[in-house]
């Protein structure tokens, strides 16, 4: 493992730990803060397709805006893995939290019988993506568990005008770590202090 790997995975570690260790009420009310603020966008408000994340590790919780989708009807779309093709997901519409099952990495996912973008004829384009992450730098680069997975996603050609929005706890926000070349910056991240772009 060379030296750049090493300081990612230093990190990774530093990051996850920190999390976990969180309260119960410390997830909800860092949540509640950045719900509320991606909730007073008009990228939000305006968007017909949401691409987010099932939270896991106390990851900031995401579960309030999927409801708030379905409620108004929008277009809810969430990752699935590709359990014979590791590092590839595939978006997928679900209507209700029946549609979820337990997959990859025991994060609830799509079932088999959601509606893919294979299925539908046409890729689904989010207009808006809310991405998770282990951390984001001062330039809106991620860094996540290493496999690739939002890369190859947010690398499709049909994502070029959809607007990514990272979603993290402030002390996930450091000033900079070892990237790769293929990596891409969100255009924005939210956490529960502020809300910052860089486009």
């Amino acid at each position: 493992m060379n030296e750049a790997s090493q300081e990612k995975d230093r990190i990774r570690k530093m990051m996850v730990e920190r999390r976990m260790a969180l309260s119960p009420e410390e997830v909800k009310q860092a949540s509640m803060a950045v719900t509320e603020r991606v909730r007073a966008l008009s990228e939000w408000k305006n968007a017909y397709s949401v691409l987010l994340y099932w939270p896991i590790k106390n990851e900031i919780d995401t579960r309030a805006l999927l409801a708030e989708l379905w409620e108004r009807g929008a277009m809810a779309l969430l990752p699935r893995c590709r359990p014979e093709q590791p590092g590839f997901m595939d978006i997928c519409a679900c209507t209700c939290e029946d549609d979820l099952t337990e997959g990859s990495f025991n994060i609830m996912e799509p079932a088999p019988c959601c509606m893919t973008r294979e299925d539908s004829g046409e890729p689904f384009v989010p207009d808006l993506v809310l991405v998770p992450a282990v951390a984001f730098d001062a330039r809106g680069y991620r860094l996540g568990f290493g496999g690739g997975y939002y890369d190859r996603l947010m690398a499709r050609p049909e994502m070029d005008d959809t607007v990514t929005l990272g979603l993290c706890y402030e002390f996930q926000r450091i000033e900079s770590f070892p990237m790769n070349a293929w990596d891409a910056p969100v255009q924005g991240i939210c956490t529960e202090r502020e809300l910052k772009w860089f486009r």
